[in-house]
């Protein structure tokens, strides 16, 4: 299914309302809610992480109309391994199949996948199905679609640690020399500004080992809507809250 239909999700009077000037460049979703759907549905927890799946491509273009340049997606952390091992293997077959259907239209959508998180463990058929989609959207420009796959925030912090480390051993920087800059440059986020706005779903209200050092000062919207049920209006919600508030970022 083309689920890449050109779209208008918005009216003008909906885009009037937001301040085009401080729209968030970078907004990072925990997209919850999908098994708990999918038990309100009464089918299969694979069948609320597929239909997950499919809403992500619709808020991702959602957010594209007005303006969000980047979008970082907490879809497999480290912590997820603990699940049964049929829905893990599941959940790695739908990422596969997901990404190969969807390769075309991220194209089209001028679209770039990219990945956080340590890759490397995932299964070898997954591993090259993410690299192939990143070589095939390389040249997309219009936006960031980034993906955080086996990822955990202190996993990130130890393995930016140890290199900092190990460069200090071969005597590329000195520890005088590091900073909170450096150290961000050592990060699997490094390529990208910290997000200005973080979306969770289904009402929960922790970070979940999520960004823990990039999340500092970004702005965090909880709702209750699960996941697959979340629409460009809550997206447009969430963006009318955020520009309500006064960003200080620890200032007076």
């Amino acid at each position: 299914m083309n689920i890449f239909v050109k779209n208008n999700y918005y009216t003008l009077e909906q885009k009037a309302s937001l301040d085009p000037k401080r729209i968030p460049q970078h907004v990072a979703f925990i997209p919850d809610g999908n098994r708990r759907w999918a038990k309100r549905q009464q089918m299969r927890s694979i069948e609320g992480h597929q239909e997950g799946s499919d809403n992500l491509i619709e808020i991702v273009k959602a957010g594209k109309e007005l303006g969000i340049k980047n979008f970082t997606f907490y879809l497999f952390s480290t912590e997820n391994w603990s699940r049964p091992q049929e829905e893990i293997d599941a959940l790695m077959w739908l990422l596969h199949t997901y990404l190969i259907e969807q390769q075309s239209f991220f194209v089209e959508e001028g679209t770039r996948l990219c990945t956080i998180g340590n890759t490397a463990a995932l299964p070898e058929y997954v591993q090259k199905t993410i690299e192939e989609t990143r070589q095939v959207t390389a040249h997309c420009q219009e936006a960031d679609l980034i993906f955080a796959l086996n990822y955990g925030s202190r996993d990130e912090i130890k393995r930016a640690v140890q290199s900092i480390a190990q460069d200090i051993i071969h005597k590329k920087i000195t520890p005088e020399q590091i900073s909170e800059e450096i150290i961000s440059q050592y990060l699997d986020t490094a390529p990208w500004s910290d997000p200005d706005l973080l979306i969770r779903t289904s009402g929960e209200l922790r970070l979940s080992n999520y960004l823990l050092w990039q999340l500092s000062y970004t702005e965090i919207f909880s709702s209750n809507v699960l996941w697959p049920d979340f629409t460009p209006y809550h997206l447009l919600q969430a963006l009318l809250n955020y520009q309500r508030r006064e960003r200080r970022l620890g200032g007076a």
